[in-house]
């Protein structure tokens, strides 16, 4: 029942972190370290292999969130915490630092993989939507460059819009270039000799 999906458990207890472990162990899942919140959870994670991290508290406090808003945006991984308890405020704090999916009140072992399921499933959308916009803003962005070196043509050559982007075009054929990089030697071009 090996899924080879590598966890990192993160508890103060180490009580609490045993029972965790063991029920992640039970469901097929590797965990390749357990450790406290007291260490760099971002610098473990560069150390370790692992594909999810697992916080189990008692209850998430400022600096959990800092740790989870770190591997965030340093590196993205499914966070999945288990917390005894918590108030809607601190899991909204929670989902917006990063987290995956949060269980509050307990854990009980027939729902682990379900919730590691669910858990890798968003985190997986979540960066298919981030890496969508990331290409969305490059794309505005190289469209708003070809379309300043298209004026600076039109305006070269008192030629049309389509004549202009023709122009590019065919520069950037005969140059085996990208459209945007010979767009840009053309703003710099035209900037230079302003």
């Amino acid at each position: 029942m090996k899924n080879n999906i590598k966890v990192l458990l993160v508890d103060e207890d180490s009580g609490r972190s045993a029972v965790v472990e063991r029920a992640l162990l039970d469901n097929g899942y590797d965990v390749v370290g357990r450790i406290t919140t007291e260490e760099d959870i971002p610098q473990v994670l560069a150390k370790i292999d692992t594909d999810v991290v697992i916080y189990s508290m008692e209850s998430p406090d400022e600096d959990i969130l800092e740790s989870i808003q770190s591997i965030s945006l340093h590196i993205p991984k499914p966070v999945v915490m288990f917390a005894d308890k918590s108030d809607s405020e601190t899991l909204q704090r929670a989902v917006k630092a990063g987290v995956s999916a949060c269980i509050v009140d307990g854990l009980s072992e027939s729902r682990i993989k379900p919730i590691m399921d669910v858990a890798i499933a968003r985190f997986r959308e979540f960066q298919a939507l981030k890496e969508e916009l990331s290409r969305t803003k490059t794309d505005l962005a190289d469209r708003k460059v070809i379309d300043k070196a298209k004026g600076i043509i039109m305006q070269q050559r008192d030629c049309t819009e389509d004549e202009a982007y023709k122009a590019l075009r065919k520069l950037a054929m005969d140059r085996n270039e990208k459209l945007v990089n010979v767009a840009r030697n053309v703003i710099e071009v035209a900037t230079l000799f302003g």
